[in-house]
């Protein structure tokens, strides 16, 4: 690995080539990423693709005039002083805002190099060139701007933000509820037959929190093996298995801290309370992200936890 002091003018001509063509490659992949979902975004993508490659074409023709036609492989690898990119392009879905961020380091990153490239280069031609492109990446995060402005529409921005609502519901909407109601409805049997069974608040409160524990073990797995994402837009398995899990387990110990409460009585009451709480955000959270009627919603979670209440009622009084 050489410093960057150290390249002359060849090698800097050769880097600047490896990095735009890194760059269009980036910039391609970010476009192929992004234009099912935000094809007015990915379209800004392209147009700066295009940037970059025509940048590419100019530093070509600038070498050849000066050392001829074999270019060496310098690559930003091969130099201190560059930082490790992430490779945010190979995971799909893409994020939008990790994108449009890892996009801006990209060109600040590279205009930082053309400033260094021609204060250290002695020939005017290639050192007018590299001052143009720094110009012209001191820009680019502008460009970027104005492309976005020009590209999208308002009927395409709109369209933009129903797509970034179905995949925020995808990937954390319905795992996090799939767990919420899972943890809310069916604990609900255990520990009111544990409470029913032993008529002891700590007896109950044990019993809730191995069923929480348990059942947000399972539903977290659950979630996460059922489908890597790649097909259903869902997003990174392990991370739908720890919102479903984790709201499994909130479910389920909402109703179950109340038993810490050591009046038997008063601990059922507040129990009980909090039941319906639970299940009037879960009608809430179905209605505002998957469009279902406030009364169907109340009366489809309203059944299914009243059913389970019951049968633990039945079978702790049994």
């Amino acid at each position: 690995m050489k410093n960057f002091n150290e390249l002359s003018e060849r090698e800097i001509l050769a880097l600047a080539i490896s990095l735009e063509e890194e760059d269009e490659r980036v910039y391609a992949d970010f476009f192929e990423g992004l234009r099912q979902d935000y094809s007015g975004s990915a379209a800004v993508f392209n147009s700066m693709r295009k940037e970059e490659s025509e940048h590419r074409r100019r530093l070509i023709e600038m070498y050849w005039q000066k050392f001829g036609e074999h270019i060496p492989l310098v690559r930003r690898q091969d130099v201190k002083g560059f930082v490790r990119r992430t490779p945010v392009w190979l995971v799909r879905p893409l994020g939008l805002d990790i994108v449009r961020k890892q996009a801006s380091a990209i060109e600040v990153e590279t205009r930082r190099f053309y400033e260094r490239a021609a204060a250290r280069t002695q020939d005017a031609s290639i050192r007018q060139l590299l001052d143009d492109l720094a110009e012209e990446e001191r820009t680019h995060e502008d460009r970027a701007q104005e492309l976005t402005e020009e590209k999208l529409r308002p009927d395409v921005k709109e369209d933009e933000d129903r797509a970034r609502r179905r995949l925020f519901v995808l990937q954390i909407v319905q795992p996090g509820l799939a767990g919420l109601m899972d943890g809310s409805v069916s604990t609900l049997a255990p520990v009111f037959a544990a409470a029913l069974a032993t008529m002891n608040s700590w007896d109950a409160f044990l019993v809730g929190m191995a069923a929480s524990l348990g059942a947000g073990i399972s539903m977290g797995f659950a979630e996460a093996l059922s489908d890597d994402g790649s097909l259903t837009g869902r997003g990174l398995p392990w991370i739908r298995g720890l919102i479903c899990g984790a709201m499994t387990t909130l479910g389920g110990i909402g109703h179950t801290l109340p038993f810490l409460v050591p009046d038997f009585h008063l601990a059922m009451w507040i129990a009980m309370v909090v039941v319906l709480v639970e299940l009037g955000v879960i009608t809430w959270v179905r209605h505002r992200f998957m469009d279902t009627p406030v009364f169907s919603a109340a009366l489809q979670v309203g059944l299914g936890g009243a059913l389970v209440f019951v049968t633990g009622i039945l079978i702790g009084k049994s």
